[in-house]
């Protein structure tokens, strides 16, 4: 039985469905007209509905994506396809008939053109920009233009710009006539006949202007310019430290060359905190879904890492080995291997993990390492000496009560103490210091996280671990 939209909405509304319940009404109603092939009436359910009502239903029905784009205003479809996620973009563009590909492709933002455009293979890419418009075809060649993770990739050339000589009546008259394929009318900005970047206005400032006031008598002068080569963190870091909606892209001469929205920005922040998390769990940061990245690709992404561990593991073989002897004549040292190694390589991966995101942040840079190795230090020793207080306690306590640790426990107790301290400030220190070198020699910080640290001070651990029970323990037990 068919549910009509008025009927769809009232339900809704009045039992206060959840989004769920509603999918599936929605999913239903598509259902039905794909059964009548009733186009008419599946053209004006599509437009009818949120964009991100009609992404959902893309990916709910993957067999009739082509269907879904076909049947919208060419407009429309432009906005759910730039918000689907690559493997279902790249699945419409195989499909689609050449002419269609063309008017979907002339019809999206230049910045999201280009950035769909750079997943794919060159050749794909020639025979697509071959599809676009004269203008389009230059403005996407230009962004392509711009080194990979640059702010020419992500701006756009569609904004609104008025000059200092024009009145609040005339700026009207230019939103009303370019407005509508502008990026954003929230800012206007204001160029000279050069083409150079004089300032923005905010749209409420001209709003609240009279009619025959000037633009030159609304210019603050404190405007805030980007450059196409700036590295997109830089861009989102200016974003959020100036509260921006959208900021101006500038050459080195001063030409306004294009904007940046906060929605591309917000992009970015999200895949870069996505390739963070990757990267700090192990594993090279995946370019598609986990689920439609094949798997031997994804072998390849986590076996490097895999054996670059592995083969640091090794080491603490031969650090163990070294100390042989030391471990025959006290078995008992043997018993806190994995309480020492695993104390050090947790403080060492707290210490990476929230220096990667004070960087990330802007909160500190690399200029600030002897602060940090500073408060690290002190971090770590407090730490160090909570943790070897309780192992001393350990040792105590389970001589007294149940008899273990043998007639020097005494001595192992502050032998694996004073390890502990050693360690866990070790493991602090070197988790702090590793990311600012790594941002220092041009590497990715989150690479430096987890895993590699745990490795790092493992193999260290034990060599302070042992050391220091060697010392202790010399002339007692060994």
């Amino acid at each position: 039985m068919r549910v009509n939209y008025e009927v769809r909405i009232f339900l809704c509304t009045f039992a206060k469905m959840s989004i769920e319940q509603t999918q599936v009404i929605l999913a239903a109603e598509f259902e039905a007209m794909l059964a009548e092939r009733d186009m008419a009436r599946l053209h004006a359910f599509l437009d009818d509905q949120n964009i991100s009502e009609v992404a959902e239903l893309v990916e709910r029905y993957p067999d009739e994506d082509t269907t879904i784009i076909s049947s919208m205003s060419t407009h429309r479809a432009a906005s759910v396809f730039k918000i689907l996620d690559l493997s279902s973009q790249k699945s419409i563009i195989r499909k689609l008939p050449a002419n269609t590909t063309a008017l979907l492709l002339n019809e999206l933002p230049a910045d999201d053109r280009t950035d769909f455009l750079e997943e794919l293979p060159s050749n794909v890419v020639r025979e697509l920009i071959k599809m676009l418009d004269p203008e389009e075809r230059k403005v996407t060649l230009s962004l392509l233009g711009y080194p990979e993770n640059s702010i020419g990739r992500l701006m756009t050339p569609d904004y609104v710009y008025v000059y200092a000589s024009n009145t609040v009546e005339e700026v009207f008259a230019t939103i009303r006539k370019y407005g509508k394929d502008s990026e954003t009318i929230n800012v206007i900005y204001v160029i000279n006949e050069k083409g150079e970047l004089i300032d923005d206005i905010r749209i409420s400032d001209i709003i609240l202007s009279a009619p025959n006031k000037k633009v030159e008598e609304l210019i603050d002068g404190r405007v805030i310019a980007l450059h196409p080569e700036d590295d997109q963190e830089t861009a989102s870091e200016t974003f959020k430290m100036n509260n921006r909606v959208a900021l101006p892209v500038v050459s080195q001469s001063n030409k306004l060359l294009g904007i940046v929205t906060i929605d591309d920005i917000l992009w970015v922040a999200g895949e870069e905190f996505s390739e963070d998390m990757q990267k700090m769990g192990g594993t090279e940061a995946l370019e598609e879904p986990y689920l439609d990245i094949p798997l031997f690709k994804l072998y390849k992404k986590r076996i490097i890492w895999l054996l670059i561990l592995f083969i640091g593991e090794t080491l603490t073989i031969a650090a163990m080995s070294g100390f042989q002897k030391t471990l025959e004549h006290v078995l008992v040292l043997s018993t806190f291997i994995p309480l020492i190694i695993s104390s050090g390589g947790n403080s060492g991966s707290q210490a990476a993990t929230l220096i990667i995101q004070a960087m990330a942040l802007g909160e500190i840079t690399v200029k600030d390492w002897w602060r940090i190795a500073r408060r690290e230090i002190q971090s770590g020793l407090f730490m160090g000496l909570t943790l070897g207080l309780i192992g001393f306690g350990i040792v105590v306590g389970g001589h007294q009560f149940l008899s273990l640790f043998g007639e020097h426990y005494f001595q192992v107790g502050l032998a694996i103490g004073m390890a502990l301290i050693g360690v866990v400030l070790w493991g602090t220190l070197m988790g702090s210091m590793l990311p600012l070198l790594l941002k220092r020699l041009g590497a990715d910080p989150a690479a430096s996280s987890t895993p590699f640290i745990a490795t790092l001070v493992d193999v260290t651990g034990l060599l302070i671990y042992f050391g220091t029970a060697y010392l202790l323990l010399r002339d007692i037990l060994l």
